[in-house]
């Protein structure tokens, strides 16, 4: 492996941290946020959602690379399948905040608690978010276990 011995650790660390955030709202903010009255949930998502950025997209970028490098650079069977298993989840991480997580966020951070749209019980983006939330938790914490294989497999 050319790639220096700093990488696997990076990797591991970053992605423990992007598992961990997303597992810790499935747990505690989801449940919070499901929870309470339109405007509260209205008030309480936009605050949560401007509390991880950059640092989401920066652990689940530099996992997605990082992972990628290690897939490319390591010599191929298990551990290599491992890497790349895992930036491939990783990726995926990355599609849904991207195409169904951040959307949702952006639309909720532009409302006004104090004076939703009319349609908002309609339009109330809770069922999906927290779904595609709940996807992308699982896919984050499975690259990280392939990660931890992986790594335990070189040790």
């Amino acid at each position: 492996m050319t790639v220096g011995p700093w990488l696997i650790p990076l990797v591991v660390l970053v992605n423990g941290l992007a598992a961990g955030v997303l597992a810790g709202t499935q747990l505690g903010g989801w449940p919070l946020l499901q929870s309470l009255p339109a405007k509260e949930y209205v008030h309480a998502h936009a605050f949560f959602a401007t509390r991880y950025d950059p640092f989401m997209p920066v652990c689940l970028v530099l996992t997605v690379l990082g992972d990628l490098a290690l897939g490319v650079v390591t010599a191929a069977g298990l551990v290599r399948a491992l890497f790349l298993a895992a930036g491939a989840l990783a990726v995926a991480t990355v599609v849904i905040s991207l195409v169904k997580n951040v959307p949702v966020n952006k639309w909720v951070r532009a409302l006004d608690p104090a004076h939703l749209p009319g349609d908002f019980a309609a339009r109330d983006p809770r069922r999906n978010w927290g779904g595609w939330n709940r996807a992308r938790t699982v896919l984050c914490t499975l690259a990280l276990a392939a990660n931890c294989v992986a790594l335990g497999l070189l040790l």
